[in-house]
């Protein structure tokens, strides 16, 4: 495909090339005008340079994003041992699982906007910057945990989402046949981000409290994330993206979408349990705190591994088999060695597996995208990938108030052995139900309901 094309004189229509060549990605038709008028060059897809700068810059992004929420279970910690928040300390995992969950919440809302003025997309990049770092600071002025989930986590998912979307439309533009590997090679960025951020936290925190803790932080993101939105840019001028369309939603009504997406909103709910809940487990283990952030940072150091993994295997087999294999790993991880765990090796154990097998399922995203696409041509990828972030933002936003009340029950304390009598047994068995619920879509195409 030639790389030199006349910026106002084509036309570019995508298509996908249907079910028997599903990953060949987008054709492009371009129909020059002149040769005199042969100005704008388009970076190739899936490979050079351009393609894989952008890459980096997505990964960092993500990274800075997404790994801030993710090493929760560590402020969680902190928070629950100290004043002025330890003597009112209910609704303290609503912090973590808010900022998670609304950013995915928002992404439908954000995916529709780009759709009907794409002008806006890199404009929001400055703004949620601008948001991001403002939530952080004010955070660190917080008394209460009402002013924490309103900061730390309401006002930081606006700015995040803001960010995010941006980065997810650009990548479906620069990587096509490779998309899989591409999104999961980005989401491993908050895997890496979870294995060192919490050891930085934890030392910030217990040396000069959350209040400069937070301040370090907002300084150190606004510094390293400004210069990467130079490399977090679209792919196809703006001419191509402005080409409208009215948004399709008949996709909503099959069940090709919905069982995956159920599954999703399930495995969702259980996700975020251990990442909150690791480092309070293991004090009451009598471990000590720095025990429990490195389990919080193997859980993230297999999320490195599981994203890409799971990515690449979603380009090569069909994506409910993926899941199956996700969910089955991730299921077998809680029961086996959360659920029998009596030390610290046991643990550590369960953190890596799990963020291995747990943490690769949202790379299964683009294959349910491009299996619905199969068979919705008109579906759009953004809205649909839209309503899986939505799915999984459900999941997060409802897990931190039913997590607490399970932890309330202290169900099986002194009663059961081992993990299950430790007073967390219950969320251990919550934990563990709902990741396994996410192989369910390979059951339902078994039987043909897909």
């Amino acid at each position: 495909m030639e790389s030199e094309i006349a910026l106002e004189s084509y036309r570019e229509e995508r298509v996908y090339e249907g079910s028997n060549n599903r990953h060949d990605g987008l054709r492009r038709r371009f129909q020059p005008q002149s040769d005199s008028q042969r100005e704008f060059t388009v970076p190739p897809a899936d490979r050079g340079k351009d393609a894989w700068l952008f890459l980096a810059g997505c990964f960092m992004v993500e990274a800075l994003i997404w790994g801030f929420p993710f090493s929760f279970g560590v402020f969680q910690e902190y928070y629950t041992t100290h004043e002025p928040f330890s003597s009112k300390p209910s609704g303290m995992a609503m912090i973590g699982t808010s900022s998670t969950g609304i950013m995915y919440l928002s992404c439908p809302v954000l995916f529709a906007a780009f759709r009907h003025w794409p002008q806006i997309r890199r404009s929001c990049l400055l703004v949620g910057l601008l948001i991001n770092t403002t939530a952080i600071m004010v955070a660190s002025f917080a008394t209460t945990v009402p002013h924490l989930i309103l900061t730390q986590g309401v006002l930081y998912a606006c700015g995040g989402v803001l960010i995010y979307c941006p980065t997810i439309v650009f990548l479906d533009e620069w990587f096509i046949r490779r998309k899989g590997l591409a999104f999961g090679m980005m989401w491993a960025g908050t895997g890496v981000s979870g294995v060192v951020l919490p050891f930085i936290m934890s030392g910030l925190l217990n040396r000069f409290g959350f209040r400069t803790a937070l301040r370090a932080y907002g300084i150190a993101f606004v510094a390293l994330a400004s210069p990467l939105l130079l490399f977090v840019r679209p792919r196809l001028p703006l001419a191509q993206t402005s080409l409208q369309r009215g948004l399709d939603f008949s996709f909503l009504r099959s069940s090709t979408f919905w069982i995956p997406q159920a599954c999703n909103i399930v495995q969702g709910l259980g996700y975020f349990v251990p990442s909150i809940y690791l480092p309070t487990y293991a004090q009451s283990q009598g471990m000590t705190g720095t025990q429990g952030t490195v389990m919080v940072a193997l859980v993230n150091l297999g999320v490195v591994f599981g994203a890409i993994w799971a990515g690449a295997l979603t380009d090569r087999m069909q994506v409910s088999s993926v899941m199956c294999i996700c969910s089955i790993g991730a299921a077998s991880a809680v029961f086996l060695f959360w659920g029998l765990s009596a030390s610290l090796p046991m643990l550590c154990l369960f953190s890596l597996l799990y963020g291995m097998t747990a943490g690769g399922f949202s790379s299964n995203y683009t294959g349910i995208v491009q299996r619905v696409k199969d068979h919705n041509t008109a579906a759009d990828t953004g809205m649909v990938f839209g309503f899986l972030a939505a799915g999984r933002g459900i999941g997060a936003v409802a897990s931190g108030p039913l997590s607490e009340a399970l932890l309330h029950m202290q169900t099986w304390k002194g009663e059961a052995k081992l993990g299950y009598g430790s007073g967390y047994g219950l969320l251990i068995v919550f934990t563990g139900v709902t990741a396994a619920s996410g192989g369910a879509s390979w059951f339902a195409r078994r039987i043909g309901f897909q």
